[in-house]
């Protein structure tokens, strides 16, 4: 045990200095403003009072809130249907579904999202296609509509897969017994394949949501820089402003809301477990 236990030693150094150091270091920065000298600090509330104070930035926070909340909604739409064919075919027939939804994840998320650009863009294959039905001015890119495509289609594969991976666990004696004891196909999803799947819906609208309202790139690459989510407000604050302190504040007060939103999520998951955590 001794043995294991030390060749464990490498991989917690590498955690403390990959993950909890610049975390420790970001709340340091929050609390802090530099001095006179450059290791001369000062504590300070200033920079969360500054975001908390400015109507500004709260609008970009509750944006954000709302760019995610319809990525998801959007996403549980199409997914849940999507993954409930995938469960219902063969077997064979379900591995090469679940290939065609991963080979996208395959290539580079930033590729993926510039390939849009070309696709939305004046001139572009949409617009052309929206041409032939009388919508030739119509403009597609650096809209919320684009920044919201590029979301869903990013982020739509996690939910597919984590509900089909629910569906598939699913005890088919179940369904074969809700269907002898004379249920109809929608009393038997509504009662029995709906709620069994849902650790998989709550999963997969936890891999879609955290992500969505931290997203940078994709508002920034199909927004033009004219739809600013709080993702970009950091990444603006720590690369073009230069303001560590303020940029650290808001990632930290963007941590603080997805914990707590993990807590939800785990609460509401121990609810549908009947009061019981999963072993």
């Amino acid at each position: 045990m001794k043995k294991f236990a030390q060749l464990a030693i490498p991989y917690i150094a590498w955690a403390v200095m990959m993950l909890i150091f610049p975390v420790l270091l970001m709340f340091l920065y929050s609390f802090t403003e530099h001095g006179n000298s450059i290791i001369s600090f000062s504590f300070t509330l200033e920079h969360y009072i500054k975001f908390f104070s400015d109507s500004d930035f709260l609008l970009i926070l509750w944006r954000s809130f709302g760019i995610a909340v319809k990525t998801t909604i959007i996403c549980l739409v199409l997914g849940y249907p999507i993954a409930y064919f995938i469960s219902r075919s063969k077997e064979n027939i379900q591995n090469i579904l679940v290939l065609c939804i991963t080979v996208p994840t395959w290539i580079n998320m930033l590729v993926r999202t510039y390939a849009w650009i070309g696709l939305l863009s004046d001139g572009g294959l949409f617009q052309q296609i929206l041409g032939l039905f009388g919508f030739e001015e119509v403009s597609l890119l650096y809209t919320e509509g684009s920044v919201l495509l590029g979301m869903v289609y990013n982020f739509l594969p996690f939910m597919i897969l984590q509900i089909n991976t629910s569906l598939c666990k699913m005890d088919q004696s179940l369904l074969n017994a809700s269907a002898d004891l004379g249920a109809r196909p929608r009393a038997t999803f509504l009662k029995v394949t709906l709620p069994l799947s849902l650790p998989g819906v709550i999963n997969g609208i936890t891999l879609v949501f955290l992500p969505a309202i931290s997203a940078f790139f994709i508002p920034k690459l199909l927004g033009g820089g004219q739809y600013f989510l709080i993702g970009n407000l950091i990444e603006n604050q720590f690369i073009t402003v230069g303001e560590w302190n303020f940029g650290s504040a808001i990632s930290m007060i963007m941590a603080v809301v997805m914990m707590v939103l993990m807590m939800a999520v785990k609460k509401v998951e121990v609810h549908n477990n009947g009061g019981k955590e999963d072993e």
